[in-house]
């Protein structure tokens, strides 16, 4: 099954059992300290992300699958080159993983075919692929089957891949042996903890998503608090920081598959050229990509702060921005205005 899943682009494959009883406690804490934030679905679903045979009746055993995502082009270095994009503050940052084709479909028409090549050699069976969209601990999972641990920003670290890649799940009604778990290596390092911008991780393995960037820019419907909006800086979608500081991403693994190449204009792009997209030409550019989920008016939402944050460290070209923003403010739906009119106020501030 490894050699089918590697011809699929995987990077491994392992196998889980369905008795994720341990975890419930932790799952209803942070439920019930409410840091998943608006994310509704994951107070609705309960206990259901922890039950595997309750979300899909039958099943016994979880194939789980990674693959690394990194840009087959991603130049040595790339941690580096990807912090000083902060030092840019003109230019928006999309997190890493974005900038390619959405991940969902890849991920979920790759593990179909798996599960079509696995039935292909032992017969039918029951199974139910899934990636980042329904009640899975796909973490746990992950961690349980061998995948890597679960790192203090609560991600899985994987010795020879960083943490650098994407997660998905077959649920299947075979009982197949469980990959041996491994052994967690952060050891002292936090310093996950010590560079989130807004402190997001309140302890080792406790995320407060109501803090994180990659949140507030992509989950978060509504106003962005204000206390939050200068730590944002000029990250649009996502935020990248506490995997790029990890020392276990030098290892972070390179993708041939074209589908995680960044595309033209999503990387790199200033701001203002952003910010002028109609929604048509952001319906165009983010046809494919995991960034259309969020609408064209997060997405101005989004880059107001940005140009709000750039306003603040006095570019040379302030009029400019200050201009763009002016542009669209007899258009801005009240969500994007409210943004807008803190980002024109920034202009004055000192710091």
């Amino acid at each position: 099954m490894q050699a089918w899943a590697r011809e699929l682009g995987f990077s491994q494959i392992g196998v889980a059992g369905v008795d994720l009883s341990s975890s419930e406690a932790g799952l209803l804490e942070w439920l019930s300290l409410g840091f998943h934030g608006e994310m509704g679905y994951m107070a609705q679903h309960g206990l259901k992300r922890a039950r595997p045979a309750e979300l899909v009746p039958g099943t016994v055993s979880v194939i789980t699958a990674r693959m690394d995502y990194l840009a087959a082009a991603t130049p040595e270095g790339w941690q580096a080159v990807e912090f000083a994009r902060l030092q840019r503050p003109a230019e928006g940052i999309v997190s890493m993983y974005a900038r390619g084709r959405d991940y969902h479909k890849v991920l979920r028409s790759r593990l179909q075919k798996l599960s079509d090549r696995i039935a292909q050699h032992i017969g039918p069976f029951g199974h139910r692929v899934f990636t980042d969209s329904a009640p899975v601990l796909e973490a746990e999972l992950a961690a349980r089957s061998g995948q890597g641990w679960r790192g203090k920003h609560t991600l899985v670290l994987n010795r020879e891949a960083g943490s650098m890649f994407f997660l998905g799940e077959i649920y299947i009604d075979l009982a197949l042996p469980p990959s041996d778990p491994v052994s967690a290596h952060c050891g002292s390092c936090q310093a996950c903890l010590d560079i989130c911008p807004t402190q997001a991780i309140v302890a080792p393995h406790r995320l407060d998503a109501r803090r994180c960037i990659s949140y507030l820019t992509i989950e978060h419907a509504g106003l962005i608090p204000l206390e939050l909006r200068p730590l944002i800086a000029n990250r649009i979608y996502g935020c990248d920081d506490c995997q790029l500081v990890c020392p276990w991403n030098k290892f972070a693994q390179r993708n041939a598959l074209p589908d995680f190449d960044e595309r033209a204009g999503l990387s790199g792009q200033q701001l203002t050229t952003l910010w002028a997209w109609r929604e048509e030409d952001f319906l165009r550019h983010t046809e494919g990509s995991p960034i259309r989920r969020i609408g064209h008016e997060r997405w101005l939402r989004n880059i107001a702060v940005a140009l709000g944050n750039a306003l603040r460290t006095g570019p040379a070209q302030a009029e400019a921005l200050r201009s763009a923003l002016q542009a669209r403010r007899h258009s801005a739906s009240p969500l994007v205005r409210e943004h807008l009119d803190w980002a024109l106020m920034q202009s004055a501030s000192p710091d």
